[in-house]
């Protein structure tokens, strides 16, 4: 496990004082991953909330173990002291009407709203093949202005409904999926008004050919979530190079935790920082748990993320 020499300048970890709004959660993909169910698919939900809990997380997303029912949602995070960070939405957007999307999407903005979510985590999955092992390079695009247009408007729709619900859309930029580049992001951003906001991916960031700072120096203002997911280069250097699919991507290494990769995340947390960030650190990392022990390596990441905050007043 290699840490860049940023961590290590005061290995005082002990809880973090550092004050509300910013708290720290995680994705359950630590323990078991929703793309690849074989990857700590025997792993009980109730392991990952109590290991996280124990960790010092304060919430968590939801992943496909959670119970659909928003109540019982609420019920399993008390029992173990956290919260609902947010959670993943599967839009077709590029598929379907506005109003189809409003229709389907009204089930989870309610699981949001009546957990105290304030934002919600919009994936587009028409034509996706995140999940499939199929190159990365054949993913969708939009390839026309008219396209773009037509996608940002339907975007900007949805966005507007759920922010009248009291949840913010929250756009992740994914690997395999339509939105997937820097200049992807700038061309979403370019073409949506400020309902949608930007769900800030460092490791999708940087696997999808962007430098993160840069990326996320650019687009602050529209930061609304953010996902810290450290890569190791080197295999990240390989996957490009082997045209690899994502889920090559996730059983080869590409992606570690914050404090175990090579991305910068202190100079990140100074931008977040220096424009008011309000939200949630969420460390997120695509492994095999069977080779990246769950508990190991989210307290690594929760370690390493509190670590760099506690620099800040």
């Amino acid at each position: 496990m290699r840490a860049g020499p940023w961590l290590f300048r005061n290995r005082d970890m002990s809880p973090s004082t550092h004050p509300d709004p910013i708290k720290i959660g995680i994705n359950p993909i630590s323990w078991s991953n929703d793309d690849l169910p074989a990857l700590g698919g025997e792993t009980r939900l109730s392991t990952a909330l109590s290991e996280g809990a124990r960790i010092g997380y304060r919430g968590f997303e939801l992943n496909g173990k959670f119970p659909k029912d928003s109540a019982e949602v609420g019920r399993v995070l008390a029992e173990h002291g956290l919260e609902l960070v947010s959670g993943w939405y599967s839009g077709q957007l590029a598929a379907r009407s506005a109003e189809e999307e409003i229709a389907a999407i009204e089930s989870h903005v309610r699981m949001m709203t009546k957990n105290g979510a304030t934002v919600l985590v919009y994936g587009e999955v028409a034509g996706s093949i995140q999940g499939q092992r199929i190159p990365l390079k054949e993913r969708p695009c939009f390839h026309s202005d008219a396209a773009w247009e037509a996608y940002a408007e339907k975007l900007n729709r949805l966005a507007r409904y759920t922010a009248a619900q009291g949840v913010k859309l929250g756009y992740h930029h994914h690997m395999g999926a339509y939105v997937e580049s820097p200049a992807d992001i700038d061309r979403l951003m370019a073409l949506t008004t400020s309902d949608v906001g930007l769900l800030f991916d460092s490791g999708h960031c940087y696997m999808g050919g962007g430098d993160p700072l840069t990326v996320l120096k650019k687009h602050v203002g529209r930061v609304c979530h953010v996902h810290f997911k450290d890569v190791r280069r080197s295999v990240v250097e390989l996957a490009r190079n082997c045209q690899w699919s994502f889920p090559d991507c996730i059983v080869n290494g590409t992606f570690t935790v914050p404090g175990d990769g090579d991305l910068d995340f202190q100079a990140m947390i100074e931008v977040l920082i220096g424009h008011r960030y309000r939200g949630w650190l969420v460390v997120e990392a695509e492994q095999d748990p069977a080779v990246a022990p769950s508990y190991a390596y989210a307290k690594m990441g929760f370690d390493a993320v509190q670590h760099l905050l506690r620099a800040f007043p």
